[in-house]
């Protein structure tokens, strides 16, 4: 499956942003699919991921109640609806994808073998 992620920029603190990953090749639904942020300096981390179920969903503690995972199957996509950002979740995000992702790797890099290439997300004070 190839990975394509856009919608990025810059925003103000307390603005939202809408990121989408659009899929080709493969049935997105039949991965697990999860976003991950890499800001400068720092290591690639989690945060937030979806099984196959749209019910079962993930979310680091740092974006939980703030940002929402979900996935559009017809237009075979992947959404991450960011609300109220902070300057504090800058960073290039990539989505990524995998059909053997155990639970307890949902949360992992190295859960995922397909990754997009990576937007911007920049958040002022």
């Amino acid at each position: 499956v190839q990975l394509q992620a856009f919608g990025g920029g810059l925003v103000q603190a307390g603005d939202s942003l809408s990121l989408s990953c659009a899929a080709s090749g493969r049935t997105l639904s039949n991965y697990v699919v999860a976003w991950f942020r890499q800001a400068p300096g720092k290591e690639r981390e989690f945060v937030a991921g979806l099984r196959r179920s749209q019910s079962n969903t993930y979310y680091a503690d740092s974006v939980k109640g703030r940002f929402t995972i979900s996935r559009d199957t017809a237009k075979n996509t992947v959404y991450l609806q960011m609300n109220s950002l902070k300057p504090e979740d800058t960073a290039v995000y990539y989505c990524a994808a995998d059909m053997s992702t155990t639970l307890s790797a949902v949360c992992d890099i190295r859960g995922y073998n397909y990754w997009g290439q990576g937007t911007l997300v920049t958040v002022s004070s």
